[in-house]
């Protein structure tokens, strides 16, 4: 059996920062990474690269601190979303400019991870090929790699196409050889579907479901009359301010915090700061100009829309195709499917070469843990239970019941949330009608490691990429900078968050990549020799 001092499970962004960020700060240690699929990147490996795909981003806000984007080197132009092929290539130059790319193993499915004793993980991998020993285990399997697909009734006798969006590559074909194709869903994954078949002139029908969670929020990278560039407000600690989050006091400013969300006055700057921006992207958008577009207004509230916004980067209007005889929305229920046809609940219908489904991910790492059980101390997604043993962090009812309340107290805004949606029903097996078994979310200490005794003491396992925000290139570096510190016994990197020079700089200017760069130097100069012990 080999035997590796790291091993760490998925190739996407979060994979390869993680790798690299141990590589460079234990270089002695050996390393191994795995990944299921036939190329590196993740949700960017080359076989999910649909036409069309980009990032929400444009050119300088995904960029892996220390290592730019580089226009000349890359293709691409200042303003410009960055296209998925320009993104692979990126995250390929990132492995071997760092030296981490012989160390990837592809097409290795990592099937379960049995804890040892005295540390350490046997990993098992599809097929015939060896198990591996990880001394240490760094899972960056990513939040959309293992589709959820419903069954739908009938669908055995619709004699077309049906797969999920992550399969949109290998089914590209469809946009040329299809005359009429079905979208279900309302996420990123489901616009870029429409334009993709539309603006190839293939007739769309969108469903939306009636019970679920609507439409995402779309919009413009730029805000208000005066084109301001979204992307580095969220990364400006001002505005951050007026956000109702609990961990928000860690970075120094909670008196700020407490005067803004602790008051009636402050409460009400703030429901006006996020009324301004929603009413600014409605204003955008325009969805009353039709009737179509009037079916795609989200049905959240902006303040509570979190990282599922996403930016209408398309190289041609997609409210113009959307507004056009190629595409028709439905807000209902699939009912069931037929030859060539696809019914509704309200008794509409209509004929359908293919069914792309957008909906959603299974929720968890896609890894079973050994021995059973072991998923409730390692504080990953589990089906819950009211006899669950203490240790379970899901079954801490007093303690989870006792956090609300304070989280309320602290933001009482939180106390008035809105029913975006009364009628809303967990998407359910289509065929059958049986939700599937509640998981728990993620419990993980800085969301990257578990807390629980057993592996606090052994310190041999973190979940990188478990979490997501708009700037996850930044985040993913850090991420596996902590993890390695993690790893080498520290409890934190101990290094100063404000990277400004200045209080006035803090407050408004946007962090991005650069006030990242070469951070691990400044934690190894911090540590000295300790930095390596493993």
């Amino acid at each position: 059996m080999e035997c590796f001092d790291c091993v760490v499970v998925g190739a996407g962004l979060y994979g390869l920062t993680a790798a690299r960020q141990f590589h460079y700060t234990q270089p002695s240690q050996s390393l191994l990474i795995l990944d299921s699929q036939s190329s590196l990147g993740g949700t960017w490996a080359q076989e999910r690269l649909y036409p069309g795909l980009k990032t929400n981003n444009i050119l300088g806000g995904y960029e892996i601190p220390g290592f730019p984007l580089d226009p000349t080197r890359f293709g691409i132009k200042k303003g410009e979303h960055i296209k998925g092929v320009i993104v692979h290539a990126y995250l390929a130059a990132y492995a071997r400019d760092n030296g981490i790319a012989e160390c990837i193993r592809l097409n290795q499915d990592v099937l379960s991870a049995e804890h040892q004793d005295g540390g350490g993980w046997i990993l098992t991998i599809e097929g015939d090929k060896p198990k591996v020993f990880a001394r240490r285990l760094i899972v960056s399997t990513g939040q959309v790699s293992i589709p959820y697909m419903p069954t739908f009734k009938g669908q055995e006798n619709f004699g077309g196409r049906i797969f999920h969006a992550k399969h949109f590559s290998e089914n590209s074909d469809t946009i040329k050889t299809a005359k009429s194709v079905t979208v279900f869903g309302a996420t990123k994954f489901a616009w870029d579907a429409v334009y993709a078949y539309a603006s190839a002139g293939v007739k769309v029908n969108w469903i939306i479901r009636a019970s679920g969670h609507g439409p995402c929020w779309m919009a413009s990278i730029y805000a208000t009359p005066f084109k301001i560039w979204r992307e580095p407000l969220a990364n400006t600690r001002l505005l951050t301010f007026f956000s109702p989050c609990i961990w928000g006091d860690s970075d120094g400013y909670g008196l700020i915090r407490r005067l803004i969300h602790g008051t009636r006055l402050g409460r009400w700057i703030a429901d006006k700061i996020f009324k301004l921006m929603a009413d600014d992207t409605w204003k955008q958008n325009n969805y009353d100009v039709h009737p179509n577009t009037a079916k795609l207004k989200p049905w959240t509230e902006f303040m509570f829309t979190a990282t599922s916004i996403s930016a209408l980067n398309y190289d041609r209007d997609i409210y113009s195709l959307i507004k056009s005889d190629l595409v028709h929305v439905h807000i209902g229920e699939l009912d069931h499917l037929g030859p060539g046809m696809v019914h509704l609940e309200d008794g509409t219908s209509f004929q359908s070469d293919v069914l792309l489904a957008s909906t959603g991910w299974k929720h968890g790492p896609g890894i079973k843990f050994l021995p059973g059980g072991i998923a409730s101390e390692l504080g990953i997604p589990h089906e819950s239970s009211d006899s669950a043993p203490r240790y379970d962090l899901a079954n801490q009812h007093t303690e989870v019941e006792a956090a609300d309340q304070y989280i309320l107290e602290q933001f009482p805004r939180l106390k008035r949330q809105s029913v975006w949606n009364p009628n809303y029903k967990p998407q359910s097996d289509m065929a059958s009608g049986k939700n599937g078994r509640e998981a728990t979310p993620y419990m993980l200490y800085r969301f990257l490691v578990p807390s629980s005794p057993r592996f606090l003491r052994t310190r041999d396992i973190a979940f990188a990429g478990a979490m997501s925000n708009f700037s996850n290139a930044i985040t993913a570096h850090m991420c596996g900078l902590w993890i390695s510190a993690f790893f080498a016994g520290k409890r934190d990197l101990g290094l100063s968050p404000y990277r400004k020079g200045s209080w006035w700089g803090e407050l408004v200017r946007p962090y991005g990549p650069g006030d990242y760069k070469g951070v691990e130097d400044e934690w190894l100069r911090v540590q000295g020799d300790e930095a390596g012990k493993n």
